[in-house]
């Protein structure tokens, strides 16, 4: 099971770490405008939000150690099927001010697991 829940916070931490990636030197107008470039964040983030999610099936106990996983998998869900109602300004806020800490816990975590 450990290998499984580091198969899943190594997906998770490359799709948050590319999401990253693919704005940094944009800007919050170019998420708007740039359908590749919001194709591309959209989608690295609902493979973060699936990633948790299905840590969480496999091991709820480390998943429950995850800082907001209710509202990363609940982007991953809009993302996914509310697509028309994405929020492009809080979109670029998760992308600025709680990639950078998830990406942090999740690494923490992946140290544990892989110990």
């Amino acid at each position: 099971m450990r290998h499984e829940a580091a198969a899943f916070l190594r997906d998770a931490d490359l799709a948050a770490g590319l999401a990253q990636e693919f704005v940094q030197g944009r800007t919050r107008n170019e998420l708007g405008t740039d359908a590749l470039l919001r194709s591309g964040v959209e989608r690295q983030l609902q493979i973060v939000g699936e990633a948790l999610s299905q840590l969480a099936r496999l091991d709820g106990e480390l998943a429950s150690t995850i800082p907001d996983l209710s509202h990363i998998v609940g982007l991953r869900n809009i993302l996914v099927h509310g697509y028309a109602k994405v929020n492009l300004d809080r979109l670029w806020r998760v992308l600025h001010e709680d990639v950078p800490t998830l990406r942090l816990h999740l690494q923490a975590l992946l140290r544990e697991v892989t110990e």
